[in-house]
């Protein structure tokens, strides 16, 4: 019998239709053990922590929730910072709220903070910190706090109200993403969607519309429908998330046709939306590249309509980038603009000799000049 059950809906229904707390918590723990990491388990995983973490309050077991957060740090390595810092915070708060357990939260920050700084979690060990520092003060640890706010202190001079934090993590998601380091882009996209959306900002939905465009960067544009159909999702509808849709699919399916049908249907939430307009430009003409070099690959000569025809766009854009992509050496060839067609080169494979002949001869030549000093030396 297996000791794990698929991470889907349907197991997460069967915890809730269980007769008792024990079943249902017994379901959820193997919901977790399930070996999947794909998106959707993940998902479904993400939910079962939710509900294994109220669980685990409502029945006051303590210990478990310790045990629980120590068993997900595999499980934390596999989702954004943003959602592990939400799930540590979750867990720590639900331990509080269980009576006569300030010694074991004050352990369980400790490690924590440990596990954090090996991981590099900054904004999430400065939260742990800040909870630690309480606790110990509810301790009368008061020498420990002290000491541990000081240093707290030095890194976080002053507080930032929520939604001037929004606002830094949605420019440093900016940035992350204009270096295309997009995972760690939507960090940041969703820490400031969770910010602006508590505090019923507009701004919510250009973070969420960001952080479709992250998944779109990193080929996981299947994700997409996954959040828009999610309960945050449902509250921003509306064409900006539609926009993101078109073009996940057009992604999905490597259309072009399908690219530009969605920039024309939504140029005001695409086109001119500077952000998105950069990473698609980009994303569009790497597509297109592609598609371009799969189309030619069994040609000699070709007609430049013929391939127009093939990638369903019109001659002209598609003459240009054949002739870019020879200058940038993506293939060998020429277009021969007067029969309107492009030949293709064979691919001319550089001779492995020559340059050896050429390192041959000048060492040769390093020898004879050596050996016309010494001769010189000789005959003085």
């Amino acid at each position: 019998m297996t000791s794990f059950l698929p991470a889907t809906t349907e197991s997460l229904d069967l915890a809730v239709d269980a007769k008792d707390p024990s079943e249902s918590i017994s379901i959820l723990y193997q919901v977790l053990d399930y070996p999947s990491s794909s998106p959707d388990a993940l998902r479904m995983k993400e939910q079962a922590i939710t509900n294994l973490t109220e669980h685990l309050r409502e029945q006051n077991r303590a210990e478990d929730l310790h045990s629980l957060l120590t068993q997900l740090r595999p499980f934390f390595s596999l989702i954004p910072k943003a959602k592990t810092a939400k799930i540590v915070r979750g867990i720590i708060d639900s331990v509080a709220k269980i009576p006569g357990t300030t010694d074991l939260q004050i352990t369980l920050c400790k490690e924590m903070v440990q596990w954090t700084r090996a991981e590099k979690h900054t904004f999430l060990r400065q939260r742990v910190e800040a909870r630690l520092a309480a606790f110990l003060m509810e301790s009368k640890e008061y020498s420990e706090a002290l000491t541990l706010l000081s240093s707290l202190v030095k890194e976080l001079l002053i507080y930032v109200p929520p939604a001037q934090q929004g606002s830094i993590d949605l420019q440093s998601g900016i940035l992350h993403a204009e270096e295309k380091d997009s995972k760690t882009a939507y960090s940041y996209f969703f820490e400031a969607f969770e910010s602006f959306n508590a505090l019923d900002d507009p701004k919510a939905v250009f973070s969420q519309k960001y952080m479709l465009l992250c998944k779109i960067m990193v080929s996981q544009a299947d994700d997409v429908a996954g959040i828009i159909s999610s309960k945050a999702g449902l509250q921003y509808l509306g064409p900006d998330l539609d926009a993101m849709k078109a073009v996940a699919d057009a992604h999905s399916k490597r259309s072009l046709k399908l690219f530009e049908i969605a920039l024309r249907d939504f140029k005001a939430q695409l086109e001119e939306d500077p952000i998105v307009h950069r990473h698609l430009s980009s994303m569009y003409d790497t597509l297109m590249e592609q598609n371009l070099c799969r189309l030619i690959e069994p040609f000699a000569r070709v007609e430049i309509a013929h391939i127009a025809e093939l990638i369903e766009l019109p001659v002209d854009p598609v003459e240009r980038k054949l002739s870019q992509m020879i200058l940038d050496k993506l293939f060998a060839g020429t277009l021969d603009q007067g029969a309107g067609c492009l030949v293709i080169f064979d691919d001319s494979k550089t001779d492995a000799i020559y340059p050896a002949t050429l390192e041959t001869i000048s060492n040769i030549g390093k020898v004879v000049d050596s050996l016309f000093v010494r001769s010189a030396k000789i005959v003085a």
